[in-house]
């Protein structure tokens, strides 16, 4: 018998211990007890006994958990992959070599026949979205034989069935056949239409068609004016982001004023949300899920983390990070394909995806441009939410939970679970910067493993000199280590506009000078 408690550390001393009789055990079993344990005691036992060692190195079962956390992923269940552990684990560790070795020659081309302000690639479709023609498509990128494709257009006034509506954003998401539509009509309260994206009619999954907006509270609906408007979604979750313009009587005259709103609906539960959250900014904010149940919001020097499990309340303020640096016009970063659901057309291949609490999350502020790459680890280890969370300081957080990029010029990046592509000017004598060239980054723990020697491997840490508002010097540190790889292709600086990385894919869309042309390259890993 082998005597085990709650504690994992407890069962790595038992099963060294003379005369437990671990070691007697057959090797199929002690493969099924070490199973239950984490990654890291796993190697833990592996390392304190010769015999568990050697345990560990004829189990695939065994290295499948340690490769899969130490890439910071997570099995699926109910997958139909019947495929052996022992393959499972190869084309697993060959995938994660494979970044390291990208060939940026070798690429596809798609030829886009029309211009949108807004683009962007997930699920392995491109999405156009042109406000002001009210036109949108969806367009499948090269899918594979057994994928589930959707493909659309949208003429103007067929995206949004509310007769006289202007529609001011549009949310796509092919994982679950969703379109959402955020509309205005005769420029007075906001809604959201719900349907499917295939057809149009009304998603099954929906608690109704329409999701509708709270105000401000305090003010007459009728003296607020949205000015713009964003939509974002993670699975049963969707985020309306607006600013608004509020009249204030004040004396004999009036004057206006602008605030920030976020609202958040379980769209598959209910219409109605009592989640709104009011943003006093100057400079906008960005926000982005985390996981099922927690959101990041990012304004003015704070990172603020919210539980949203409840809706029908106000989002619960659980910490409140401080940036080092100031955070004007923010933009938050982790993709759509990036969360916890996934397409149909990929249950059948994958067997694993990221893992909300150990993935990145990247954050883009203005003037001057800086990258923030931050483990969302940092995210999920805060303690029971109190009143009123004090807000935790850099150095408590920061530094070895990050990295952080400086661009003197335009920024292009995109990450994916933990893999980060960044684009860098190339180093010139000249003023301004011709070409680009990319780095692949990859801050898995397992990244120096895969690489294989190839790469570079990044552990020391890097520093961001800063002047404060009262003049005084910074040095801001970050030491989140990475691996990459540097393209030897390199890119124009004036025809590249975007970029974005999937978990198989790199995609760069080319634009000429006179906008008449527009191709996607897709580089498959």
């Amino acid at each position: 018998m082998v005597e085990t408690t709650n504690c994992s550390s407890h069962l790595v001393k038992g099963v060294v211990q003379p005369g437990a009789g671990f070691h007697t055990l057959a090797e199929e079993l002690k493969c099924y007890i070490m199973s239950f344990l984490s990654c890291q005691d796993i190697l833990c036992c592996a390392s304190v006994s010769k015999a568990l060692r050697q345990t560990y190195i004829s189990s695939s079962e065994l290295q499948y958990i340690v490769e899969l956390e130490g890439q910071q992923l997570l099995p699926v269940p109910d997958t139909q992959n019947r495929s052996p552990i022992s393959k499972r684990l190869k084309l697993l560790r060959d995938k994660a070599h494979a970044w390291f070795n990208i060939d940026f020659h070798s690429f596809e081309t798609v030829t886009i026949n029309s211009y949108s302000e807004q683009k962007y690639v997930a699920d392995g479709h491109l999405y156009l979205w042109d406000q002001e023609e009210d036109l949108a498509t969806i367009i499948p990128i090269f899918p594979k034989p057994s994928q589930q494709t959707i493909q659309r257009n949208w003429s103007p006034g067929t995206l949004c069935p509310v007769s006289n509506s202007a529609n001011l954003d549009v949310f796509l998401d092919p994982a679950q056949n969703l379109k959402a539509v955020v509309y205005q009509v005769d420029h007075e309260t906001l809604s959201i239409d719900l349907g499917t994206l295939d057809c149009d009619s009304d998603h099954p999954q929906a608690a109704g068609r329409t999701l509708y907006l709270s105000g401000p509270p305090g003010y007459d609906d009728n003296r607020v004016q949205t000015t713009s408007a964003k939509l974002r979604g993670c699975g049963r979750h969707i985020a309306l982001q607006r600013s608004v313009e509020v009249v204030v009587d004040y004396g004999a005259g009036i004057y206006y004023e602008n605030m920030w709103q976020l609202q958040i609906w379980d769209w598959q539960r209910s219409t109605t949300s009592n989640s709104v959250l009011g943003v006093t900014t100057l400079h906008g904010f960005g926000f982005c899920f985390l996981g099922s149940n927690r959101i990041l919001i990012v304004a003015d020097n704070n990172l603020k983390l919210y539980s949203i499990e409840d809706i029908s309340q106000t989002p619960q303020l659980l910490a409140c990070f401080v940036s080092p640096l100031p955070l004007s016009y923010i933009q938050c970063f982790l993709p759509m394909d990036d969360g916890e659901h996934c397409s149909l057309s990929h249950v059948q291949q994958t067997t694993y995806t990221s893992d909300a609490k150990r993935r990145l999350v990247c954050l883009i502020s203005s003037f001057p441009t800086r990258v923030f790459i931050i483990s969302t680890r940092v995210f999920f280890n805060v303690e029971a939410a109190v009143a009123t969370p004090k807000p935790i300081p850099w150095n408590h957080w920061g530094p070895s939970n990050a990295r952080i990029f400086e661009h003197h010029y335009s920024c292009k990046v995109h990450v994916c679970g933990n893999r980060v592509l960044q684009a860098f000017p190339v180093d010139t004598p000249a003023s301004s910067p011709n070409e680009y060239v990319l780095h692949m980054m990859d801050f898995s723990p397992l990244a120096t493993t895969n690489r294989r020697g190839l790469g570079r491997v990044v552990k020391e840490a890097s520093t961001i000199n800063y002047t404060g508002k009262f003049a005084e010097s910074l040095t801001i540190s970050t030491s989140l280590p990475y691996v990459e790889v540097v393209s030897d292709r390199k890119f124009s600086f004036d025809k590249l506009k975007a970029m974005w990385i999937d978990k198989d894919r790199i995609y760069l869309l080319n634009t000429n000078w006179a906008r008449t042309l527009t191709t996607l390259e897709v580089i498959n890993v």
